[in-house]
């Protein structure tokens, strides 16, 4: 009888056990960040402890290269295979949200009332995505530079005009010091284009697609105030200001560093590298073209996929990561800008006097989301094509207007993409 007892106990044990180490349910979540140690070891470390502070849900993570990431979702959503969690590339998520990949996030709007505005991604009036971090770009420079050129050092409050910053090129191009005054970063191929190089366009009045329709780029992207900012920025290369689209990589990767730029404008990312090699680095904000200075916002964000059955648990994680220590983590691990003022103050460079608190501020009082449309994964592509070749000489007026007509025909072939 004792060994019935002990046998039946020892089987309510195991059962007990076993039911409380399937109680949570399973949750799915992909990632872009496959490659970077650090990154990986962040979410990684975030994901474990979501797992162990509850008994509801249980998280698995996939990482993918982030070059493979994008084709990876469309793919998955094709054949109805997609996560729970998905993370996605900011300016991406409309056409995700509209194609039925995503659905909204449903968190309380007051969980991200302190979020820098480019990390909270809206599709059709719904939150659909947020990020725990945000990126900006600066025009990088060198006191040591101004001083020798004899230029004001520009602010957040008082930026360089568009006149003021040719100005700081002739200056720099007339002494012969540098291989050129300027680097965009040519280089950088892909979603760098409308990220970094539309603010210019939107400073001078113009813009990729009309905002207030998204019906058509006519009169944006090919009137009076866009041929104004393509023949500017045809000029950078025609009158040797800047490297053109055959700059080499490692130049522009180095090419600050190594004292062949004058001015490079660049991101946060790549902040702490000028930081290390000059005791004198600035991070300038954009120059006013005419419209206010405008540099990009919006980086990667977490959301729900649109085929969960299990929104509540993925907005669970989501909201878990959401915390200040990790927003402070992936700011420390890699240079990215935290989501809230109180995450920046707790990190290194973010905090009040950090090295890079600057971009913090840029983020605030520049920053601009990219066109938020599903058409924008077309327009984008539309825009750099564009933007290459005048660079490269092309007849400014006619790419614009046939950039437009690109442009327009994807949103008439798509009826509009919902506005």
């Amino acid at each position: 009888m004792k060994l019935k007892h002990l046998a039946a106990y020892s089987l309510a044990a195991q059962s007990l056990a076993l039911g409380t180490a399937f109680a949570q349910t399973p949750l799915t979540m992909w990632y872009h960040g496959a490659g970077n140690e650090v990154e990986s070891a962040i979410i990684n470390q975030i994901v474990d402890d979501f797992n162990a502070s509850q008994s509801d849900w249980s998280v698995s993570l996939e990482s993918f290269p982030q070059g493979a990431y994008n084709d990876s979702v469309v793919a998955a959503a094709l054949a109805g295979n997609l996560p729970d969690i998905l993370d996605v590339d900011g300016p991406v998520m409309p056409n995700w949200a509209w194609a039925g990949y995503m659905q909204p996030l449903p968190l309380d709007e007051s969980v991200i009332a302190d979020f820098l505005p480019g990390t909270k991604g809206y599709w059709d009036g719904e939150l659909y995505s947020i990020g725990l971090w945000d990126a900006a770009v600066a025009m990088v420079a060198r006191q040591s530079t101004l001083d020798a050129l004899g230029l004001r050092t520009p602010t957040v409050a008082e930026p360089w005009t568009g006149e003021e910053f040719m100005a700081a090129l002739d200056a720099a191009k007339a002494t012969g010091d540098w291989e050129y005054a300027f680097d965009p970063g040519m280089a950088w191929t892909g979603e760098w284009y409308p990220y970094a190089f539309s603010p210019f366009l939107q400073s001078f009045g113009g813009d990729i697609v009309d905002r207030s329709t998204y019906q058509s780029a006519e009169g944006v992207l090919n009137g009076d105030a866009a041929i104004e900012f393509g023949e500017w920025w045809q000029s950078l290369f025609a009158e040797g200001y800047a490297p053109g689209t055959s700059q080499d990589p490692a130049a522009r990767d180095n090419g600050f560093l190594e004292g062949r730029y004058a001015f490079s404008w660049n991101g946060n990312w790549a902040a702490l590298n000028a930081l290390n090699a000059f005791d004198d680095t600035l991070f300038l904000p954009a120059p006013d073209f005419g419209n206010g200075p405008k540099i990009g916002a919006a980086s990667w964000q977490f959301g729900v996929s649109g085929s969960s059955d299990h929104p509540d648990g993925a907005a669970a994680f989501i909201e878990f990561a959401l915390q200040d220590e990790y927003l402070a983590a992936f700011s420390n691990g890699i240079g990215l800008i935290p989501a809230t003022a109180s995450a920046a103050a707790m990190t290194e460079n973010y905090a009040e006097g950090g090295a890079m608190a600057e971009f913090f501020e840029l983020s605030e009082a520049q920053a601009l989301v990219r066109p938020v449309t599903p058409g924008y994964v077309v327009q984008a592509k539309v825009f750099e094509k564009a933007l290459a070749d005048i660079a490269n000489g092309a007849d400014v007026a006619d790419t614009l207007d046939a950039a437009v007509d690109e442009i327009d025909a994807d949103i008439e072939r798509n009826s509009g993409y919902g506005h």
